[in-house]
């Protein structure tokens, strides 16, 4: 911003003595921001004729900035405070003053609607009908209208709505089991088989999400410690070691479903 002020510890622009407090180059204690704001005022009662909105907005907000600052140098708290505390804290107070200035966009936008509403009250429609000698240049609403348009316009209006839109779902693979189920079924039947592998657990499924879901009960038992996993080479088969106390009773599966 173009204005500038003049005290005994800085002179020059506003917007570079809030910079250089900020970086602890100017010690805020030897600012006086009554004489700031009083020769901002007295800039003002200068300038009135040719007030600049921008440059009297931007200053509020960086003398809002140093007298928040002072306050709190002044006032009782923590000796050292974070620039990142404080330029938060100037966000926020920037993103209430936009709030502020869109309020009363909206309000005058209503002020301005409401004034149009008030002008358009004034005017009074015409109730009464046609004079006698108009009466035969008023357009015949019938004219050009076939029996055969009535017809179809008939069954336009009488044919029933089409139906809602059905989303298909037929690709969808319907939950069979869930992993807590597979999980109850490994516990009652790991503890007196031994070691075992997942192809032995998995004979008989045919559907894949069914595989997948007995494969997570095993992720979920070994997770509990439970189980011992084993692999003895590459994409080979996988054995499955119950590990834990016969009577073990299982923390509980993750509330996800196949």
């Amino acid at each position: 911003m173009s204005y500038a002020v003049q005290t005994d510890a800085f002179e020059g622009p506003v917007d570079l003595l809030l910079h250089l407090i900020l970086k602890d180059e100017v010690d805020l204690y030897e600012i006086s921001l009554s004489r700031i704001v009083d020769g901002f005022l007295a800039y003002l009662d200068g300038v009135v004729a040719a007030l600049d909105l921008e440059l009297t907005t931007e200053f509020l907000v960086i003398a809002a900035t140093l007298v928040d600052l002072k306050a709190r140098r002044l006032l009782p708290g923590p000796v050292d405070v974070e620039v990142d505390e404080e330029l938060a804290l100037f966000e926020q107070r920037d993103l209430l003053l936009a709030r502020l200035i869109e309020a009363k966009t909206f309000r005058d936008a209503g002020s301005a609607i409401e004034l149009l509403a008030q002008a358009a009250s004034r005017s009074l429609p015409r109730t009464a009908g046609l004079e006698e000698r108009f009466l035969a240049l008023a357009p015949d609403l019938l004219a050009g209208v076939t029996p055969a348009d009535l017809h179809a316009a008939w069954l336009r209006v009488s044919s029933p709505a089409p139906p809602p839109p059905r989303v298909q779902l037929d690709h969808v693979a319907p939950v069979k089991v869930s992993v807590g189920e597979a999980v109850e079924d490994l516990v009652a039947r790991l503890p007196g088989a031994g070691s075992v592998t997942f192809r032995f657990l998995t004979e008989g499924m045919v559907d894949r999400m069914e595989v997948i879901v007995r494969f997570l009960a095993v992720l979920e038992l070994y997770k509990q410690g439970l189980i011992e996993l084993g692999q003895a080479v590459t994409f080979g088969d996988l054995e499955v070691s119950w590990v834990g106390e016969p009577d073990s009773v299982f923390a509980g599966a993750d509330s996800y479903d196949g």
